[in-house]
């Protein structure tokens, strides 16, 4: 059976939720090489096809999986597509009809794995992990994305179909939009997987927002959960970077050792895809030290908040411990009868107006002296700028 494993933090944040995006899959010890971890009770997924050439543009939608076979020996490019993972009889029938070794078929259900390159001669496997805008807590999703490029035909198979990155790449095939009909089969993968990775960017951009937040809120207006937030950040961040750590690789691994079905004018556009990668991935790491630092300025800032507090408290002490002395001493048993020097004070006609003096002058003074000394504009709390 499969099974997972997670990443868990300190107690203190454990409101957080946990993301899928940090679990790996591993088979159960001893089991047979190719094993589908996959529920039977899962419905048979649609599979959509686009078939093109340079004059024309054919579309179907839920065909069988038997239907998919007379496109492979046409002189046109076949785009199929799976949305889902559907079940495992589902998948002994695409393996047979497509030819897919018990391996390819693993890599495809198991998810999620690691991006990667596999070449099995006839067909080039590409496993790869597509980022899209989540409208929950977390900023965005991440799922697997697996390519089978033969000789006339690229078959994709998406984990959630709901949402995806490729809407442009179908729409550039349906409208004739530049040269991707006129091109073959690893052009086609190439747009895709160039689409995927771009599809990092705008994900970073809402990063870019968040960590401006996050930043106003350490200095401004920070809480409890406050470190909790930077913390959340700095996991997707990890999460992105795994991601587009292993598709550069891939990129790199594909570029160097080819392939008979990626042709070296593809070869040139894979360059400027593994170029997006490595840029994206600077940015990844500029945000996670931005992030590590909003944790530093964030302690400096609770550090400064309780300097500010004892500075208070020490002022307020400052000026009562001289008026508590005073009081202290007055407070004492005196009689005035028994000698001239036994508080005299306590006779006179103004001694309380008089004691009253005493405190405020020694109040008032202590006050203007710490003001003096820029204690009060020092303990000024910052606020935010409109």
């Amino acid at each position: 059976m499969k099974q997972k494993n997670k990443f868990y933090s300190s107690k203190i944040l454990k409101k957080i939720k946990r993301r899928r995006l940090f679990d790996y899959s591993y088979e159960t010890p001893g089991s047979l090489p190719g094993t589908l971890q996959i529920s039977q009770d899962a419905i048979f997924p649609p599979i959509d096809l686009i078939d093109y050439n340079s004059e024309q543009v054919r579309l179907h939608h839920d065909l069988a999986p038997e239907a998919c076979g007379p496109y492979f020996y046409t002189n046109s490019v076949s785009w199929f597509n799976i949305g889902g993972l559907g079940n495992e009889d589902f998948w002994h029938q695409i393996g047979t009809v497509f030819s897919l070794h018990p391996l390819v078929l693993e890599d495809i259900v198991n998810v999620p794995q690691q991006p990667k390159i596999e070449d099995y001669q006839e067909q080039l496997v590409i496993i790869t992990h597509m980022v899209m805008p989540n409208s929950e807590n977390e900023v965005f999703r991440l799922e697997q994305v697996s390519f089978v490029l033969g000789q006339h035909y690229l078959l994709t198979v998406q984990e959630e179909p709901e949402q995806d990155c490729l809407e442009p790449i179908r729409q550039r095939i349906k409208f004739q939009k530049g040269n991707i009909r006129n091109k073959g089969t690893d052009y086609l993968a190439y747009a895709l997987w160039d689409a995927i990775v771009d599809g990092f960017f705008p994900i970073l951009e809402i990063f870019s927002q968040k960590i401006e937040e996050l930043e106003d809120e350490v200095i401004f207006n920070s809480n409890n959960g406050t470190l909790a937030k930077i913390y959340q950040a700095k996991r997707e961040l990890l999460a992105l970077r795994r991601a587009i750590w292993s598709q550069r690789n891939a990129l790199n691994m594909l570029i160097r050792d080819k392939s008979p079905l990626i042709s070296e004018e593809t070869i040139i556009y894979l360059r400027d895809c593994y170029d997006h990668a490595v840029q994206i991935i600077d940015i990844i790491e500029t945000y996670r030290e931005l992030t590590s630092g909003l944790t530093d300025i964030y302690l400096s800032a609770v550090g400064n908040k309780m300097n500010e507090v004892m500075k208070l408290l020490t002022v307020i002490s400052s000026i009562f411990i001289p008026l508590t002395f005073v009081a202290g001493i007055y407070g004492m048993n005196f009689n005035p009868q028994a000698s001239p020097w036994n508080m005299p004070e306590l006779n006179w006609y103004w001694g309380y107006a008089f004691f009253w003096g005493i405190m405020i002058f020694i109040a008032t003074a202590m006050i203007y002296f710490f003001w003096r000394k820029g204690w009060f504009s020092n303990m000024a709390t910052p606020k935010r700028k409109k």
